[in-house]
């Protein structure tokens, strides 16, 4: 693997990070694209060195992304604006998300990129129709970031079907674990619950809270990630990475109650959120036949996890909390408290 090189979009973010850390693991040459809107630094503490580089770029910034790309074998594209974004600033999200992934197909193609992995999203379907959810559901996004993701779904199957370019499709559902976002509009519920839980504020939950997820803890999706780049069944294909096992909002909150040993833990509903889906429930069998994978982290020892590496951090969840914005689908000039 040592000559091998790999460019990872997104890699200083949240899964972004934990994949580079299995893919240095595997001797593997990173170069590491992320402008750290989303993605920090900090995340790739310990990990960063002669053979992991950190190259600060808009992937947008096609005139700057296309040296970068020049001794690269496989891209794994992970850069993408997150779906409450999409609610606030629906253009740029767009932006990002569908039209940088053509422009870096496009490049990795005129530069001989060996393979193009595209990490897409559970959002591309929309509430389940049926569950669990197969590749083959249909896709009914509801939100601005599910209809970009699937753009860009729709362009890295192009570049397979028109110019036989190797590409695959993955799309990981609700993913958790250390380094995950608690902040700003990137924040998403496990964090969030956790976090108020230790801080003993209320969990928030937008909602009758009967909405289902489908949580897999970060380390095993990274390493569904790593495996479809390197997997020949793989090319072609469009993937689903899940756990299949869902849990109602209300009950992860009860969970995470229990795995902090706070069961007198406060928990408030407030109005829905614009867009929200009301169920996700993942059919992985296609990514355990042709990449062997199978999460192996429970949903508890995930969340216990968490909790260790939050209070590792060395920061209080109250001063955590100091980035979180409750509804963080607003305009980023409106006030949200809960």
């Amino acid at each position: 693997m040592q000559n091998q090189r790999v460019l990872v979009t997104g890699g200083a973010g949240f899964i972004g990070s934990e994949l580079v850390r299995q893919l240095a693991g595997r001797g593997f040459g990173v170069r590491v694209v992320d402008n750290l809107v989303n993605g920090r630094r900090e995340n790739l503490d310990g990990v960063l060195s002669e053979n992991v580089e950190l190259v600060v770029v808009d992937v947008r910034d096609a005139k700057s992304m296309a040296p970068l790309l020049r001794d690269v074998n496989i891209v794994f594209h992970l850069a993408c604006l997150g779906v409450r974004h999409s609610i606030h600033s629906p253009v740029e999200n767009h932006e990002v998300n569908a039209s940088a992934t053509l422009g870096l197909l496009n490049t990795a193609r005129s530069n001989g990129v060996q393979r193009f992995v595209y990490v897409s999203s559970s959002e591309v379907y929309g509430t389940a129709r049926t569950a669990p959810i197969t590749e083959e559901h249909p896709t009914l996004p509801m939100t601005v970031y599910g209809a970009s993701k699937l753009a860009g779904e729709a362009y890295t199957r192009a570049f397979w079907e028109t110019y036989h370019y190797p590409t695959v499709v993955l799309r990981p559902f609700n993913a958790y674990g250390p380094r995950c976002h608690h902040e700003g509009d990137s924040g998403e519920v496990i964090p969030k619950f956790l976090l108020r839980c230790l801080a003993g504020k209320p969990m928030v939950i937008f909602g009758d809270g009967t909405q289902t997820r489908d949580f897999t803890f970060v380390g095993d999706t990274a390493g569904g990630i790593l495996a479809a780049g390197l997997s020949e069944a793989s090319v072609g294909q469009t993937i689903n990475l899940g756990s299949g096992k869902e849990i109602q909002v209300r009950e992860l909150a009860n969970t995470i109650a229990q795995v902090l040993d706070r069961p007198h833990a406060e928990v408030t509903h407030v109005e829905a959120r614009p867009g929200d889906l009301l169920r996700l429930l993942a059919d992985s069998s296609k990514a355990k036949k042709l990449l062997r994978f199978e999460p192996t982290v429970t949903l508890r020892d995930g969340l216990a996890r968490l909790r260790d590496w939050y209070v590792g951090q060395g920061k209080s969840p109250e001063k955590l909390l100091e980035q979180e914005v409750v509804r963080n689908w607003q305009p980023r000039d409106v006030p949200s408290h809960a």
